[in-house]
């Protein structure tokens, strides 16, 4: 099915540390017309007057077109789509400020999640949590192997797509969003490709202890395939498509966060492989490693679904028990030896 004739929307983007900002001035260069919404009113104003997020993407330079506000209610009066990019754990409240002003809305159609990390305490998807809030809002994400400064500098990406309800209008956003440097593609799989991103900062973490445990290359490249099957089986199990894995939010995504220099789980594991104490690495953060908690919330998503997860458990046990990451390894590589079992075949 070819994508209908693009047409200009309005988009409202909530958040603007780095991701939010790199959305924002993409949608912006693809002609579209974008509000940044940020959380503190001095933020908008010091964007609008500098043209650049110096906290978080420096060197940017924002577009002339894209506006800033923290006035929420004025912001989405006349917004067609919500995208929110925010912490997981700030997730809720800011569905919480978006209910608030929904009565004055009068075009929003579609909220898409920003965010790769589940909910702690109710291991809830980001999208089961705008759904909760928002009920009758059509939810969705939008996920994919994107470092944000790159996508704010224009080098090409591709991400995907998915959504509670497919329609005409998806379609309009899905051309809305796609330009020069970035490829949006369509997902019927909203479980599999959030799963997909926010399993994938866990297995980050845990290559990124294999670069600071100076294990080479052959260690990391058996961990991220353990890791992609592992992913696939823990996926599958929670209700997901297993082919899903093999996408921009599965695969690609893994292959990205568990390389990039600029990936903060993968820092955030090195780190400690190389004798930092998380305590240290966690206080006083200007950014989120989204890892740390996700790795929370899956572990126990795990044991409360009775998931063998062998990678997960052992980058929980580090975090949150105090294991060697040393003693970690042993545990993988004594574990009872067995047949590879082979990853289900994608669908085409």
């Amino acid at each position: 099915m070819s994508l209908p004739d693009k047409r200009v929307l309005n988009f409202g983007v909530i958040g603007a540390g780095a991701w939010g900002t790199a959305m924002a001035t993409h949608l912006a260069r693809c002609g579209q017309r974008v509000t940044l919404i940020t959380r503190r009113p001095e933020q908008a104003v010091s964007l609008a007057a500098t043209r650049g997020n110096r906290d978080y993407l420096p060197g940017i330079p924002l577009p002339d077109n894209l506006a800033f506000t923290a006035d929420l209610r004025t912001a989405l009066g006349e917004t067609d789509v919500v995208l929110i990019a925010s912490p997981s754990h700030a997730l809720r409240a800011w569905c919480e400020q978006v209910r608030g002003v929904l009565s004055d809305t009068s075009r929003l159609q579609l909220l898409l999640s920003l965010v790769k990390g589940l909910e702690v305490g109710t291991h809830l998807r980001p999208s089961e949590v705008m759904a909760q809030v928002l009920p009758g809002l059509n939810v969705g994400t939008l996920t994919g192997p994107t470092n944000a400064a790159e996508v704010a500098s224009g080098l090409p990406a591709a991400m995907v797509l998915a959504a509670a309800q497919a329609g005409p209008f998806l379609e309009e956003v899905q051309a809305a969003m796609s330009g020069p440097t970035l490829r949006i593609y369509t997902s019927d799989d909203l479980s599999g490709a959030e799963y997909g991103a926010c399993l994938k900062n866990v297995y980050a973490i845990a290559a990124g202890l294999c670069d600071g445990l100076k294990l080479g290359d052959n260690s990391k490249a058996a961990l991220i395939t353990r890791a992609l099957a592992e992913l696939v089986r823990v996926g599958q199990a929670l209700g997901a498509q297993p082919e899903t894995f093999y996408g921009l939010s599965g695969f690609g995504d893994l292959v990205a966060t568990c390389h990039g220099a600029w990936s903060r789980n993968r820092e955030f594991g090195q780190k400690i492989g190389e004798g930092a104490a998380v305590a240290s690495l966690l206080a006083g953060r200007k950014t989120v490693v989204e890892g740390y908690r996700t790795t929370d919330s899956f572990y126990g998503l795990c044991r409360e679904k009775g998931i063998s997860a062998p990678i997960l458990a052992e980058v929980y046990a580090i975090l949150y028990q105090g294991k060697a990451p040393g003693d970690a390894l042993r545990a993988l590589m004594t574990r009872g030896l067995k047949r590879e079992t082979h990853l289900p075949l994608p669908k085409h």
